[in-house]
């Protein structure tokens, strides 16, 4: 069985899953990445009982961020969420915050990947040395082997999730990641299966997957506009 590797946010292994291992490429748009980042935030502060979804006649993706406990987890970018909600005048509508706060999270979460030493940071010159181009490197495979392996064992049915994981397919399955998961089975299946074990699980948990899907889906419009 495995588990989750000690100390490593739900954003991070995201962040991990979502850029392929040998290139440092990302799999999908940038902008959408940061917007599952933005989600993968607030879920952990609402498993950690930092924050609530007021969802009392809210329609989809507008429920209410509410701080439920007001006390920091000790992470950075998570403890910047919190003071995004303490500082906000009114609790604000649920994908209103996710567009909000994915704004440079992207850049913010690698940063803090390469501070940790999970990513190593490598530069070269293209085009006779007119283009720097950067690359973010894990310093080691386990760590998106490690997240990879847990989805895996979790579409074989080989292990229960738990909330984190859950939480985890449910956002690899809002943001079309599955094909990258290097899975044996179809990938249409596989995505079925995450996509039903994360609505078994936590309703705020599903409600933030169902927004980061929505602001996704925005954002794919306005690309074609």
């Amino acid at each position: 069985m495995t588990t989750p590797v000690p100390g490593l946010p739900l954003r991070d292994e995201l962040y991990l899953l979502a850029h392929n291992d040998d290139t440092g490429q990302p799999h999908i748009h940038r902008q959408a990445l940061a917007l599952g980042l933005a989600g993968a935030v607030l879920i952990d502060l609402v498993l950690a009982g930092r924050t609530i979804l007021d969802n009392d006649d809210h329609p989809a993706g507008e429920q209410r961020v509410k701080m439920h406990i007001d006390r920091p987890v000790g992470d950075l970018i998570a403890d910047t969420a919190l003071t995004s909600l303490r500082h906000a005048r009114l609790a604000p509508p649920l994908r209103h915050w996710l567009r909000g706060f994915a704004d440079d999270l992207y850049e913010r979460t690698r940063a803090g990947l390469h501070a940790a030493g999970i990513l190593r940071h490598t530069s070269r010159r293209r085009l006779a040395g007119l283009i720097r181009a950067d690359t973010y490197l894990p310093t080691q495979t386990r760590w998106p082997v490690i997240a990879r392996a847990r989805l895996r064992y979790l579409a074989d049915g080989r292990e229960q999730p738990d909330n984190h994981t859950a939480a985890l397919a449910g956002l690899v399955v809002a943001l079309h990641l599955t094909p990258h998961l290097f899975l044996p089975d179809n990938t249409t299946v596989v995505t079925t299966h995450l996509r039903a074990i994360a609505h078994q699980h936590l309703r705020p948990v599903r409600d933030i997957t169902a927004a980061v899907d929505a602001a996704v889906g925005d954002l794919a419009t306005a690309t074609y506009r």
